[in-house]
């Protein structure tokens, strides 16, 4: 049997396997065992614990990772024994799950000319790395990406920063910046984000020229600041002030040609909108020719100069102006879907009222520290993450976990940045820094998701940078040879080939994943959902069969008294015995006896001689006598006569109850019963499920078959499998992934931490104050019960759907429009309309995701 505690981020075909046999811990635990789940085509699951395979792997990290290819010997830490010549930069590595991960991470640092050294530590996952001075510092962590880890610097470099770039309507305009900056002498390294809008930048020259370069290239580039509220985007009125300009004289010369003006002067018109809204994608299309990229700016320029070089004055005119509106619409489209985490971002208040004596003094949250009083009073949103030390409320919990009832809190109780303090007037002392709250991981982690690229989405991009060049060239063909061997005038093929020219820009597909993906994503944190990236929504989308661990997750996991059946004395003394013997007792089901006596106003007697007896029960002298409290099996090898005991315990075992048998050496005074019950949302939960399109609900169990049974009879589940151990729980995902179901996981992200790993999707529930939880699984369900299950299921098919018919609606656009070429009918204005509109109905398509409710 093999587990693992990573999840692969890809459904390649990968298979690397070093380390059977070997049961893995749970995950988040302070000694893991690390295996790592990789997928062949058939759906097969094996395990790898090398890490290095092709795909991207994600990781799942803990703070003391145990080697689980048999090697124990404990490595040196990094020596500090290499003289540096060079720049020193240390990272923490994620992925690694044996010494012989560390080893490759070396040897394939060690090849680049750049780096003098690397050094990794297996056991603390550092890596330092010794670079030439000025050398860019991104190939170190390219190449360890390459290798299938996740590395990320220790010591934040002081000159990456980070701006919010406006007007990117596409990835080609990412790819274009990212090509410019590339060739910049004094930019290290450059990611640009399409999705989220955001540019991250290592360099050494100041913010004010970044600014600028990126103006060059048509955009808006903003540093961001720490200030997490986010601030109003202004309507750019001058933008679409120029667009009205432009068509207005477009207008003018177009009516004029009907009404006698003089064509020279509908020329002039034209040439003026030409240059007026032309100017921005001309000055980005040479920047971009600069960069070796051949995006949109790039064809539409060319095409609206063509149409003038051969006398098409109004077609080029329109070209520039259609492109013009198209891209200010686009913009404004995809701003809708930022929004979703800007609005996140804006849920917790930046000032918070601290408690100084007797004073009360407004801060900063950034200036507030753990330990600080902070005091919410009713109707405003809780500042920090802290726990109540005065004061009772109900709390609106709803931004983070997704919860429409308020929740009741009191002295002990842990509340959230973000939420909202219904009633009475709370004391809160500070328990976590601004920068590490609940809702600050959120936000990190969906940007995260929203920044990386699901598989369908990697696809895509890859066929859009082959299918641009190649119609580009083809274009030139059509321009070129046609007239060349006399088969038609230069003009008429030069149109054509302008024409295509437009086609040739991919817009609509590329943009046809990524915004339905952010949408999805954003509309999932809201209801207090995170997916944790598009290779996740995907494979949500496609589950079929979903695996619920039984205790915490169908139950509510805290078992509570259910039957009481004196049999030789009353209730009230047979509690008041069962309280007696179990109060010093730590097992759980002597603590629900013990809690559930107090609360019926019961006190303990006074008992003498307490003695545990292993996997049996307990004993203790009363007055006395020895009474005892255990299982079936301890009063058997007492021979106290059981009477028709065993038939009641049998009937109530069949129940699904744990049952405590009370008694002296000579008789059985009654018997005490404990379950634990569904939780209420339970079954509302499976039958929605169920309407959503799952066709198997499994419950996994370590209860005996009895139990499970009439468990999974209440929560209406199809399947169970029962008398499991935690490594069983394994293998029984991998027995139902081996029937042919793509199955996905639902736990508590700890506990169950192997079968969550080993399913194709692992759910956690209760995310909320639960690090692990967050850390561990692919989607995190923050509320701590499963009515947000079903929603998520049907926002994940409802992207897939979406995506598919983006990326259709498109393909049949672009074959229209290359149909339409040839004999003439696809004029340049239409060819602009094609695209530019496809794009606009594409984003407006994706944001339908942004509404879709439980």
């Amino acid at each position: 049997m093999t587990d693992k505690c990573c999840s692969s981020e890809t459904n390649r075909l990968q298979d690397n396997t070093c380390c059977s046999n070997q049961p893995s811990q749970a995950v988040g635990t302070n000694d893991t065992e690390n295996c790592c789940k990789t997928q062949d085509l058939s759906g097969d699951v094996t395990s790898s614990c090398c890490g290095n395979d092709k795909g991207d792997t994600g990781s799942r990290t803990t703070n003391n990772t145990s080697s689980c290819c048999g090697v124990s010997k404990a490595e040196p830490e990094i020596e500090n024994d290499f003289s540096p010549t060079g720049q020193e930069v240390e990272y923490r590595v994620e992925g690694m799950d044996c010494p012989s991960c560390a080893l490759t991470i070396e040897k394939g640092l060690r090849s680049l000319d750049m780096v003098q050294e690397a050094k990794v530590n297996y056991n603390t996952a550092k890596l330092k790395v010794i670079a030439n001075e000025k050398a860019p510092l991104n190939e170190v962590e390219n190449t360890v990406n390459k290798l299938g880890f996740k590395v990320d610097p220790i010591i934040q470099n002081k000159n990456v920063r980070t701006y919010d770039v406006e007007g990117m309507d596409c990835g080609s305009c990412a790819q274009s910046i990212e090509n410019h900056f590339k060739n910049h002498p004094s930019v290290k390294d450059v990611n640009v984000h399409f999705s989220t809008g955001k540019m991250k930048l290592e360099h050494d020259n100041s913010v004010d020229e970044i600014v600028s370069e990126v103006s060059k290239l048509g955009y808006k580039a903003t540093l961001q600041t720490n200030n997490r509220k986010s601030q109003a985007k202004p309507k750019n009125k001058k933008e679409f002030g120029m667009i009205t300009f432009t068509g207005i004289l477009l207008a003018i010369g177009f009516i004029g040609s009907f009404i006698g003006i003089p064509a020279s002067i509908s020329t002039i018109l034209y040439a003026i909108a030409i240059v007026v809204s032309g100017a921005k994608p001309a000055k980005s299309a040479y920047y971009a020719i600069k960069s070796r990229s051949l995006d949109m700016n790039v064809l539409m320029s060319v095409a609206a100069i063509g149409a003038a070089i051969i006398g098409e004055w109004f077609e080029g005119a329109t070209v520039v102006w259609l492109f013009a509106l198209g891209t200010a619409l686009q913009n404004r489209s995809i701003e809708q879907t930022r929004k979703s985490i800007r609005n996140l971002m804006d849920l917790a208040p930046s000032k918070a009222w601290v408690r100084a004596g007797a004073e009360l003094v407004e801060k900063s949250v950034d200036d507030i520290s753990i330990g600080n009083i902070i005091v919410i009073k009713p109707g405003d949103r809780i500042p920090l993450d802290g726990e109540i030390i005065e004061g009772e409320t109900s709390v609106n919990q709803a931004p983070i976990t997704g919860e429409s009832i308020p929740v009741d809190k009191m002295i002990g109780d842990t509340v959230y940045a973000g939420t909202i303090n219904e009633s009475g007037s709370l004391e809160v002392r500070v328990t976590k820094l601004v920068e590490d709250t609940t809702i600050s991981k959120i936000i990190h982690l969906v940007e995260e998701a929203q920044e990386q690229k699901a598989p369908t989405q990697a696809f895509i991009d890859k066929f859009a940078s082959i299918y641009t060049p190649i119609v580009f060239l083809l274009a030139l063909a059509v321009i070129v040879f046609p007239p060349l061997f006399g088969f038609g005038e230069w003009g008429e093929w030069a149109y054509k080939g302008l024409a295509l020219l437009v086609v040739a820009c991919p817009c609509a597909l590329v943009i046809s994943t990524p915004v339905a993906i952010v949408s999805a994503i954003g509309n999932a944190a809201k209801n207090g959902v995170l997916i944790k990236g598009g290779t996740f929504l995907e494979t949500a989308g496609a589950i079929k069969t979903i695996a619920f661990d039984k205790t915490g997750t169908l139950t509510e996991g805290k078992p509570k008294v259910s039957t009481i059946q004196p049999l030789t004395i009353s209730e009230d003394e047979l509690l008041l015995i069962g309280l007696t013997l179990e109060e010093y007792s730590t097992h759980p089901i002597a603590k629900t006896i013990v809690a559930y006596a107090k609360e019926k106003g019961f006190q303990a007697r006074r008992g003498e001689l307490y003695k545990s007896i292993a996997g049996k029960g307990v004993q203790a002298t009363i007055d006395g006598e020895i009474y005892f409290a255990g299982n079936l099996k301890l009063f058997e090898e007492l021979n106290v006569p059981l009477g028709g005991v065993n038939d009641k315990v049998s009937e109530l075992q069949l129940e699904g109850k744990t049952v405590v048998i009370i008694g002296t050496q000579t008789v059985v005074m009654g018997v005490i019963a404990v379950a634990d019950t569904i939780r209420p949302i339970t079954v509302k939960a499976i039958n929605n499920l169920q309407q959503v399109g799952i066709n198997q609900v499994v419950m996994l169990t370590g209860d005996n078959e009895g139990t499970a049974k009439m468990i999974a009879k209440e929560a209406s589940v199809s399947r169970y499998f029962a008398e499991l151990l935690p490594e069983d729980k394994v293998e029984a995902v991998k027995q139902l992934q081996k029937e042919g179901h793509k199955v996905a996981m639902v736990g508590d992200g700890i506990n169950d931490a192997p079968a969550l790993a080993t399913s194709d999707l692992g759910i956690a529930m209760g995310g909320a104050g639960t690090d692990t939880a967050m850390e561990t699984a692919d989607i995190v369900l923050m509320a701590d019960n499963l009515e947000k299950l079903p929603h998520t299921i049907k926002l994940s098919r409802k992207a897939l759907a979406i995506i598919k018919q983006n990326i259709w609606f498109s393909l049949i656009v672009k074959l229209i429009a290359f149909v339409f070429v040839f004999p003439g009918w696809l004029t340049l204005w239409l060819a602009v309309l094609s695209d530019t509109g496809a794009a606009i109905i594409v984003i407006l398509n994706a944001l339908r995701l942004l509404r879709v409710k439980d």
